[in-house]
């Protein structure tokens, strides 16, 4: 799924949303096409948060002009996960 382009994967996803809602699956594969349908739906949002923070990357400079900055896809995919999140540093105080 990973390597799935993400026009295919919603693709997927909708068909499992269909399968699901026409009631004729079976308990097991109900909940098999749940779990996919869970995985393809984690997997679509992570691309569009890739894509999103892609966008974000024009920045505007102070004078107005615009900057593309390059863009590094492996920290965009770390920053989406919940347990990267950045804190911040502790300064200390009063030290001189």
């Amino acid at each position: 799924m990973a390597d799935m382009k993400f026009e295919e994967a919603l693709k997927r996803l909708e068909k499992i949303v269909a399968d699901l809602e026409d009631g004729s699956l079976s308990l097991d594969e109900s909940l098999e096409k749940y779990e996919e349908g869970i995985k393809l739906s984690k997997a679509c949002s992570k691309k569009l948060e890739v894509a999103r923070k892609k966008v974000e990357i024009l920045l505007k400079n102070e004078d107005g002009s615009a900057e593309l900055k390059p863009f590094d896809e492996k920290a965009a995919e770390e920053e989406t996960k919940p347990e990267a999140k950045k804190r911040k540093p502790k300064t200390e105080e009063g030290l001189f």
